[in-house]
């Protein structure tokens, strides 16, 4: 079992649907897949039209050591699974802070389903935080969406100084690029800056495309209503890279 954490410091680069489209494909491919939604605005929840089986059942998840099996619903795709957030998990902090070594227990409730996933995808809220910490101590990998911006690739710069000093340097942090529009001179220089500098960059760029934006509106993956656009292929190219990547490292 591998845990992907699809986690930024900065809201609104792409990050859940990154997450909701790479674990499609990889359930596709075959995977066994789970997706964990831990944002309270629950967007992947949204786009999986799932709802939790109780209010408050990803705070009570936490509060009473519970297992996560009893929370997990099936999606209506083959070999992948939800399991659905709550605005209840706004308070994840206050929680985890009660428990003891609270950076543990995402690990600790992924550990039981070692057999039964693949891949687990963590679709994580954009802060950092000591639910940020319980992920980094969670995931093998951590997949950054990055807008070629200034203030998006300060936010890598950020993520990179913590991991340093909280001595995460053996977490692997693949940046990949989101929401790109290579009209913009400024997106192709900040794209070429960061493969020159930073070697855990994914070469594999996901457009700023409507059919991406439309997922809200379907409330399914991208490649379950489009089949074939610059945007699907996009994805499927960086779920390659990613297992490719992945493999490597073992």
């Amino acid at each position: 079992m591998k845990v992907l954490a699809v986690y930024s410091i900065k809201g609104g680069v792409g990050k859940t649907a990154s997450a909701v489209n790479l674990a499609f494909i990889a359930a596709r491919s075959g995977y066994r897949t789970l997706v964990w939604d831990l944002d309270p605005q629950a967007a992947s929840s949204y786009y999986f039209n799932i709802k939790p089986k109780h209010k408050g059942s990803s705070k009570q998840l936490i509060a009473n050591d519970g297992e996560l099996e009893d929370l997990i619903k099936a999606t209506e795709f083959e070999n992948l699974d939800l399991l659905p957030a709550d605005f209840a998990f706004r308070n994840i902090d206050l929680l985890l802070d009660t428990k003891k070594k609270p950076t543990r227990q995402l690990k600790k409730r992924l550990k039981p389903l070692a057999d039964a996933y693949d891949f687990i995808f963590l679709d994580c809220p954009p802060n950092i935080s000591l639910l940020s910490e319980a992920i980094f101590a969670a995931a093998d990998v951590l997949l950054s969406p990055i807008i070629p911006t200034t203030l998006s690739l300060r936010t890598l710069q950020q993520l990179q100084s913590f991991m340093l000093s909280h001595e995460l340097e053996a977490l692997p942090l693949l940046a990949f690029f989101s929401m790109v529009d290579r009209r913009k001179k400024m997106h192709k220089e900040m794209m070429q800056h960061l493969l020159d500098t930073f070697p855990g960059t994914l070469a594999t760029a996901i457009p700023y495309a409507s059919d991406i934006e439309r997922m809200g509106l379907e409330c399914k993956p991208l490649a379950a209503f489009i089949k074939n656009s610059p945007s699907t292929i996009a994805y499927n190219e960086l779920w390659q890279e990613i297992l490719a990547r992945i493999t490597v490292n073992d």
